[in-house]
């Protein structure tokens, strides 16, 4: 069975039992002997995301599922996940529901006069999407650059968290020398 055909599969048995827990699944992994599930909320950063909780309550849901169709031969690992804050875009939906976002962008060889490209997503479409791109190759542009990407020409998407500014480094007080010293 191919990967699509198994992700397909694996989609159909599982977006149920899943979506009836109050969570959605974002995506399916099957590599190196280990199946990842990962689920997620409904796109708001109020929420936080799913919390353990709610992933075990989904690893005892569909784990019997997955024992009872046997979708994949031989032995794997079960994983229930988030897909985390630095996420992997997949199909189109994942792009929509990441505008707004930073990202970053691997092409295809051949397919841009670039490899990889880094900016802010502000469209996208079941064709491809938009991004205002700050950086190609790893080297800043002088002006912000928007671009379009066909969905075809990426090798692989993913957000970027930007954790903000550097903090200052603080010192530590010294202690103030008492004044109540008597000489002798």
């Amino acid at each position: 069975m191919s990967t699509s055909a198994l992700e397909d599969r694996l989609t159909a048995l599982l977006t149920v039992p899943i979506t009836k827990l109050g969570v959605e699944l974002y995506d399916i992994e099957f590599t190196g002997g280990t199946l990842r599930v990962l689920v997620d909320t409904e796109h708001d950063p109020k929420t936080g995301g799913v919390d353990t909780t709610t992933l075990a309550k989904v690893n005892r849901a569909i784990g019997p599922i997955l024992e009872e169709e046997d979708p994949i031969p031989g032995r794997y690992t079960l994983e229930v996940s988030s897909p985390g804050v630095e996420r992997r875009l997949v199909r189109p939906e994942h792009y929509v529901r990441a505008i707004g976002e930073d990202l970053v962008v691997k092409l295809i060889s051949g397919s841009h006069e670039f490899r990889r490209a880094k900016g802010s997503l502000v469209a996208a479409d079941d064709g491809g999407f938009e991004v205002t791109v700050t950086e190609l190759d790893g080297v800043d542009q002088a002006e912000p650059i928007r671009e379009r990407f066909l969905y075809a020409d990426v090798d692989r998407t993913k957000t970027v968290f930007n954790w903000g500014p550097t903090p200052k480094p603080h010192s530590t007080p010294r202690k103030k020398k008492s004044k109540n010293t008597k000489k002798k």
